[in-house]
């Protein structure tokens, strides 16, 4: 079951920091910054997640 479990959330995961890359290459900031962040997300997918979620740049 847990398999199952983690499989789901992984999914999600995934599916939401494909969504934050997304946002984060379609904003207005600049280039340093969208490095930044996104590197931030590909390396800690949930941690960065979190963190840009409360701290990132806003549209």
């Amino acid at each position: 079951m847990s398999i199952e479990i983690g499989g789901f959330f992984g999914f999600i995961l995934l599916v939401l920091d494909v969504w934050a890359i997304i946002s984060i290459v379609q904003s207005r900031t600049s280039t340093g910054a969208k490095v930044f962040w996104v590197v931030l997300v590909l390396l800690l997918p949930l941690l960065g997640l979190l963190i840009w979620f409360l701290a990132g740049p806003k549209a």
